[in-house]
């Protein structure tokens, strides 16, 4: 089969991969659509020493699998845990500390025509979901993770920093519960997408110092964090949705002395996401910028770097 291959940083695409053969309880499922994201593009710089094929957010067709879930459209959570470690016997499944995590640690992603999934992963689409829409379902939940590990208050006073891919559906769920929310960044026509919405909007300049109840950091740079930490009121929290490639400084002292709470938050719940894409209260079709078909996926990839670019799609099969 065709795939996107990751080695030494280097990215090639490969047309002599082997199709998986699906162990005991895991299911095959034919790739349909794949969409790049920033720990992707992170991967490319070195975030972690991962070798294979990438790619995460999917959708796909079941092939080998359960009889419920046979010829039906799915898409999957991509951490795969052992089931009988610490965390997973506290039902902590994201933190298994022997998981597989779909082209991120020791399993091979949805950058190919086939994968491989425990079925327990596998949701299915609704049917009135488009497949464009349902790729989005993997990043919509880690945004509604926020609210998984936050108690958000009608009166707080919530920021938002960073525009991109994440910031924008962080800022759509958050919308959800009424909170008092700005949303800044860089790109006025990114920040109009959320405007249409209803949401506030900013450029940089727009920031209060120490005005914020709860700041979520969405740029994954230096900057975005140091503009986040300085919005928080004391005993704030700041939220990071945001891998980073590099080392990021901070102030330790300013943490203690203003008691701020850090949480850091990636994967989410699934189920609420299909639920939001399915009764249409988020909006994920403007975010996408293009379509690449599999075997133009280098220059997906140089497409999904350029500055400014929002969502760009794979197109593994129909």
């Amino acid at each position: 089969m065709k795939g996107l291959w990751l080695e030494n940083n280097q990215l090639r695409l490969l047309t002599d991969i082997p199709v998986p053969e699906p162990p005991p309880g895991e299911a095959l499922v034919r790739v349909l659509r794949a969409g790049i994201c920033n720990t992707d593009l992170e991967l490319l710089r070195g975030y972690y020493p991962y070798m294979g094929i990438i790619g995460h957010e999917f959708v796909g067709l079941v092939e080998q699998g359960p009889e419920h879930l046979l010829n039906k459209r799915v898409v999957g959570e991509i951490n795969a845990a052992c089931g009988h470690c610490r965390f997973c016997l506290r039902g902590q499944l994201t933190h298994c500390e022997n998981r597989t995590v779909l082209g991120i640690v020791n399993r091979h992603g949805a950058f190919a025509e086939y994968l491989c999934l425990p079925v327990q992963n596998l949701h299915p689409v609704p049917e009135n979901v488009p497949t464009d829409a349902a790729t989005f379902t993997e990043p919509l939940a880690a945004a509604l993770e926020i609210q998984q590990q936050v108690i958000l208050n009608r009166d707080d006073r919530l920021l938002v920093v960073g525009d991109g891919k994440l910031g924008q559906l962080v800022a759509q769920t958050l919308a959800l519960t009424g909170c008092e929310l700005l949303v800044i960044g860089r790109h006025s026509e990114k920040l109009a997408l959320l405007k249409a919405r209803g949401i506030a909007t900013g450029l940089v300049d727009a920031v209060k110092d120490r005005a914020f109840d709860i700041v979520v950091e969405c740029t994954g740079n230096a900057e975005g964090f140091a503009i986040a930490r300085r919005a928080l009121r004391p005993r704030g929290t700041l939220v990071l949705k945001s891998t980073y490639a590099g080392n990021l400084s901070l102030d330790a002292s300013s943490l203690v002395v203003d008691e701020i709470t850090l949480i850091g938050s990636r994967c989410g719940p699934f189920s609420p996401a299909l639920e939001l894409l399915a009764t249409a209260k988020v909006d994920v079709e403007p975010l996408i910028h293009a379509h690449y078909p599999l075997n133009k996926g280098l220059s997906a990839f140089e497409e999904a770097q350029r500055r400014g670019v929002l969502k760009v799609l794979l197109d593994i099969s129909q």
